[in-house]
């Protein structure tokens, strides 16, 4: 069973080459950027991994991350930023992985990997 990524992230070029490359490597994806829509998301469908950026307007990404831990305390997150000084924040610390957002995309896609294979 092809297993779903969640891409939250208000770039819209930065979700788009997520979503090219997750699909390419044989997985189903669903974007926003939002993290109002992620949450509604997450309320109606199964979700195996979340791609998090941390910058974004209406809902941050700590304080999504904050409201996905209550509900779903499992559900792997990776936060994927371009902004390095917060992996230190203890916010942060729930997030099963930190990675710079970057044009090589092996990082990430090997996290991934390593959290919910294919």
């Amino acid at each position: 069973m092809e297993k779903t990524i969640l891409v939250i992230d208000d770039e819209k070029n930065i979700r788009t080459l997520f979503e090219e490359e997750f699909k390419e490597a044989g997985f189903s994806v669903i974007a926003t950027d939002d993290g109002h829509e992620a949450l509604k998301i997450l309320d109606r469908q199964k979700i195996d991994l979340i791609t998090l950026d941390i910058k974004m307007p209406k809902m941050d990404g700590i304080e999504f991350l904050g409201k996905v831990r209550e509900k779903h305390k499992h559900l792997p997150i990776i936060i994927c930023t371009a902004y390095d000084n917060y992996r230190q924040e203890f916010s942060v610390w729930s997030a099963d992985s930190y990675v710079l957002k970057s044009a090589d995309m092996s990082e990430i896609k090997e996290k991934i990997n390593k959290i919910i294979g294919q």
